[in-house]
């Protein structure tokens, strides 16, 4: 992987808040081996001195997200030059109305730039088992979100690693170590851009 350019915050160290849920919180892996820790060791690699915080809670929906939002940010040592939104995966796997999942996101994103923290908005994609109708309003979502506040979009959290069985976990869903590196890989380069744009 070969970065284009460096982040012009790269001569300080940056803070990068990344929200999610079981994809970010490193489920089923080792310390070190999820994606919070495996980020941020691949942006020192490429010279953006980032430190990287793991607000990812495994089953968390966007709803839990958004209940614990505030006190989570309120906690931190130091306000965020990024924070990276990857949720919505718990949403759909229970089936539940995106119209409360695009809600749910608004809130949080409108709550990110109150606090004038800059948003890389992390991509779902519906299964198709779903039905067209709830695919269409699930994954149209992002894209209509991250054009109303602004936010940088990564069109899918899990591009390349979703169904591929020797990038996951014997569940078929969480991914192992190897699907994590794929993920960070794709990812790592829209976090120097949105670092850049601030």
């Amino acid at each position: 992987m070969a970065f284009l350019f460096a982040s012009p915050a790269a001569a300080r160290e940056v803070h990068v808040f990344a929200l999610g849920d079981s994809l970010t919180a490193g489920y089923g892996l080792q310390a070190g081996q999820g994606f919070a820790p495996q980020l941020e060791a691949t942006l020192r690699r490429h010279g953006v001195p980032a430190r990287v915080v793991n607000a990812g809670v495994s089953g968390d929906t966007v709803a839990a997200a958004r209940a614990r939002l505030a006190w989570t940010l309120d906690g931190l040592a130091q306000k965020p030059d990024l924070a990276i939104v990857a949720l919505g995966g718990n949403d759909m796997l229970r089936g539940q109305d995106p119209a409360r999942t695009r809600e749910g996101l608004d809130a949080i994103l409108a709550e990110l730039k109150r606090r004038d923290i800059p948003v890389l908005l992390a991509g779902m994609r519906a299964s198709p088992n779903l039905g067209p109708a709830y695919v269409q309003a699930f994954d149209s979502l992002y894209p209509d979100l991250a054009r109303a506040h602004g936010a940088a979009l990564y069109p899918f959290f899990l591009d390349g690693v979703a169904m591929e069985r020797d990038l996951n976990l014997p569940d078929g869903i969480h991914p192992n170590f190897q699907g994590i590196k794929r993920m960070v890989s794709g990812i790592a380069p829209h976090v120097v851009a949105a670092l850049g744009r601030r």
